[in-house]
């Protein structure tokens, strides 16, 4: 049952979940389709890293001006303008005839995208309230999360079903339907826009401090330095942009203008140690999800509807659990997203331990299982974790807030990506096979473990920061908890 005190409610998120799966699917479709996309453009590994990686850049980039501005001037606009922008990059990348205007599209696509899912969730801040808040946000995520897992298989069947020159295409237009649709639905039943920033002033100084910090940290990490100088080049770059931010925003509080970055979410032990906990979490899902795509098709030497048959286990499990983890969240509170990272640790040791002893015979099958563990492991962390950090971002700051924990983790995905995959890389260079892509996919899925490991630590730290969190605001705008609440925590 979907949460919501009226039916107008309801709809809002019919629409935001509609968004997110759409451009969440548009990404995870098009990893499985990469090695037929590099044959068939002829393309360079600095051009597939730019394909696949540029989408998450520009994604980032626009999440905290997306979220700032909706915050400012309404959501409506900014959603649909954004989302028919993502439609027509996807159409002009899937109909590209080079790396070039692939590349340039899917940069455009990602800024598109960063810009519809920021107004989701400030949307679904403004509307839902108490309760109805934790269950329609940790809906959109499940959505979300269900979509990015769907999105290798139905990626290999297409590229099994129409070859390799037309499958990669038609993984790039899958999301077109779903993007007119959306569009559709956003016109007739998104709320009129409205601001809910205090200060209509535009921290335009901040805005370019934070999108120049995201670039320069994201960069490195698609387009590797050349030399250890580069790389020092770029971190002292990134550090001087964050001191510059740091001061600006405090410099704005002391004026009494309103910062980019609201105070709360600064001040926030739960927030700042969720948003971490998402970190890490969102970009071992990406990274392991990338190796082992590579590991089975690449090194294997298995088809992509074989390798579709692989990952769909992970979806399956992911959309259950998740369906299922709000009545464990009722029992145990925030500690089903400490059993949602445990099990994931549980997952990709396994997957090591299977990619390491398994028989051939029985290692797709065998990989399979360990994906549905790592499902199952997904929806329990996935949206019971956002929802409670998203519960401590202020009413007029929840574009900005939701933006931040999206940038975050496209943050941790670029930085993940590149460094796990390069790990495999290392231990199984090219497509050699047998033993050496069995230990490069063993070593990958043991970074991808230490990953959510300190996502656990952090969980765990959290724990200790939501007991005496005030209780969330009701509608009315009133404290909706009572004396029990702020003594038990978070409502959830």
């Amino acid at each position: 049952m979907l949460p919501g005190q009226d039916r107008a409610a309801r709809r809002v998120l019919w629409v935001c979940m509609a968004a997110g799966a759409t451009t969440l699917l548009d990404q995870a479709v098009l990893n499985i389709a990469v090695p037929s996309m590099r044959q068939s453009l002829d393309a360079s590994a600095a051009d597939v890293q730019w394909i696949v990686a540029g989408y998450s850049l520009a994604f980032g980039l626009a999440l905290v001006p997306g979220g700032s501005l909706g915050d400012l001037y309404g959501r409506k606009r900014l959603f649909l303008a954004g989302m028919a922008v993502f439609l027509l990059a996807g159409v002009t990348a899937a109909t590209g005839g080079g790396p070039g205007t692939l590349i340039g599209a899917r940069l455009v696509q990602g800024a598109a995208a960063g810009l519809v899912n920021s107004q989701v969730i400030g949307t679904i801040q403004d509307v839902f309230h108490g309760p109805a808040r934790g269950r329609a946000l940790g809906l959109y995520a499940v959505t979300a999360g269900v979509a990015a897992a769907l999105g290798p298989p139905l990626g290999g069947a297409l590229v099994a079903g129409l070859g390799a020159g037309a499958g990669w295409r038609s993984c790039l237009l899958l999301s077109a339907p779903c993007a007119v649709a959306t569009l559709a639905l956003a016109a007739r039943r998104l709320p009129p826009p409205r601001r809910t920033a205090r200060d209509s002033r535009l921290d335009v100084l901040g805005l370019v401090l934070a999108c120049g910090c995201t670039l320069t940290l994201m960069v490195p990490f698609i387009r590797t330095p050349d030399s250890g100088g580069e790389a020092l080049l770029w971190g002292a770059v990134v550090c001087a942009l964050a001191v510059l931010f740091a001061q600006h925003q405090k410099l704005r509080v002391r004026r009494g203008r309103q910062p980019l970055v609201h105070p709360a979410l600064t001040s926030s032990k739960p927030y700042v140690l969720g948003t971490a906990v998402a970190m890490s979490q969102f970009g071992s899902s990406l990274a392991a999800s990338l190796v082992l795509t590579v590991f089975v098709q690449d090194g294997l030497g298995l088809s992509a509807l074989l390798t579709a048959a692989v990952t769909l286990p992970s979806a399956v499990a992911m959309g259950v659990s998740s369906a299922l983890a709000w009545r464990l969240v009722r029992r145990i509170g925030p500690r089903t997203v400490t059993l949602g990272l445990a099990l994931g640790i549980a997952a990709a040791l396994t997957g090591a331990a299977v990619a390491l002893r398994a028989p051939m015979a029985v290692l797709p099958l065998a990989l399979a299982g360990t994906q549905l563990l790592a499902g199952t492991a997904s929806g329990l962390a996935v949206s019971p974790n956002q929802t409670q950090v998203l519960e401590h971002a202020p009413a007029e700051a929840a574009g900005v807030g939701g933006g931040i924990l999206q940038m975050a983790q496209r943050i941790a995905a670029a930085v993940c990506l590149s460094a796990v995959s390069a790990v495999y890389l290392h231990a199984a260079p090219g497509r050699s096979g047998g033993d050496h892509a069995r230990a490069g996919y063993a070593l990958a899925s043991c970074v991808c473990a230490g990953l959510l490991g300190a996502a656990l630590v952090l969980s765990l730290l959290r724990r200790t920061g939501t007991r005496t969190r005030p209780s969330l605001p009701t509608s009315a705008g009133t404290s909706a908890g009572s004396g029990a609440a702020r003594r038990t925590g978070p409502r959830w």
